[in-house]
Order: C-alpha cells, then sequence, then structure tokens
C-alpha cells in the first residue's frame, strides 16, 4: 500500500527511474527557461506520483530521465514539520561557519534501489530558486529535511550520493543495490498496479 496520501491528477503517469550508471545521473542538468507551462506542470505531477509510488522523500527531473533542474520533495525535518513541493532551478546558499559541521546519517537514493549507508552532510540547508510559475522560492531545512534538499540538489548537479563516499561505503552500497534491487522494483510495480497507473 502507498504509505503517504498525495494529490495528483489522473493524468499522472509512474515514470521509469533511471539507475546508477546512466549517463544523464552524471551530468549537470540544463535550467529550466520557460515557466508556467503545461508540460512542466505534468512532469512536476508525474514526479510527485513517481515518487510516492517508489516511497522516495524527493525525485530530481533526471531520475526520471529529463535532465532539467528541478525536484519534487515530501519529507519532515527533525522539528516534525512536514515539508511538500517542488523547486525548479535550485541553488544552494553557502552554509554559515555554524552551518558546516558535517553529519554522519543514514541515506538513500532511488536511483540506488535497495541501499542505505550514512553520508556525511551539513544539518542545516537553504535552497533558492523558483516554483512551476517563475515565482521566487526560499526553502529551509534542518535534519532530513535538510539532507534531502542538499541530495536533490547534488543530483541537478550530475551527483550521486555515492560520490560523497569513500570507496569501501561505495562499494558496500553498491553491494547492497545489487542484493535488494529486483525486491524494490517488484513493491514499486505493485504499488503503481495498486493506484492503476
Amino acid at each position: 500500500m502507498v504509505s503517504r496520501p498525495f494529490d495528483v491528477s489522473e493524468r499522472a503517469v509512474v515514470r521509469a527511474i533511471t539507475v546508477t550508471g546512466d549517463d544523464i545521473l552524471h551530468r549537470p542538468c540544463r535550467e529550466v527557461t520557460e515557466f508556467g507551462t503545461t508540460e512542466l506542470a505534468e512532469l512536476i505531477e508525474d514526479m510527485v506520483l513517481t515518487m510516492h509510488v517508489a516511497d522516495g522523500a524527493g525525485l530530481a527531473a533526471n531520475q526520471v530521465g529529463v535532465g532539467l533542474r528541478l525536484f519534487v520533495y515530501d519529507c519532515w525535518d527533525d522539528d516534525g514539520v512536514h515539508h511538500t513541493g517542488h523547486l525548479v532551478n535550485p541553488v544552494l546558499d553557502e552554509p554559515s561557519p555554524a552551518d558546516r559541521r558535517l553529519v554522519d546519517d543514514a541515506e538513500g537514493c532511488l536511483s540506488v534501489p535497495g541501499a542505505t549507508v550514512d553520508v556525511p552532510r551539513t544539518d542545516h540547508a537553504v535552497a533558492r530558486g523558483f516554483d512551476q510559475y517563475g515565482e521566487p522560492v526560499v526553502i529551509a531545512g534542518n535534519g532530513q529535511f535538510g539532507r534531502c534538499l542538499q541530495h536533490e540538489t547534488d543530483h541537478l548537479d550530475g551527483r550521486l550520493y555515492l560520490d560523497r563516499l569513500s570507496r569501501r561505503d561505495r562499494r558496500e552500497a553498491l553491494r547492497q543495490m545489487a542484493d535488494r534491487r529486483e525486491h524494490v522494483f517488484a513493491l514499486r510495480a505493485a504499488r503503481a498496479a495498486e493506484l492503476g497507473r
């Protein structure tokens, strides 16, 4: 059963999620230049549906094969606040000296299916960008949501969380993925079928 409620139109479709090794994940995405379009709205809806079917907290456009600077999110922060939405053309603020301390915490990725490893990131992040209509947006997050903002922006810069790991931890993540990916794909297919998508 899909664990979180969400609101997308009946026309939204589940898109295939790219997996590490796919070239689109390893190159920077292009900025969105046209706002308020039907195509952009449909992409966001498809990404939200795809993220929920895959039981993710965030999803970048290149994870569904579209090389645009856009991500969607559905994540809680350490204060118990639930954040949902999207961000177009995001840029992370440089952390202040007080926010530069790295915290190792468990992180997964829909493009590294089945793997969870500790990844060092700052505990707080501020992302600036736009909504789908071109209106400026500033989003701040701590804990898991701060981690999500950094993770998804990394994707749009052509980086996976694997790139932040030691050689040993990267091997462990890839081993986990090899062991679990078919099970993860089966769960995603079952969730999509449950929704009739």
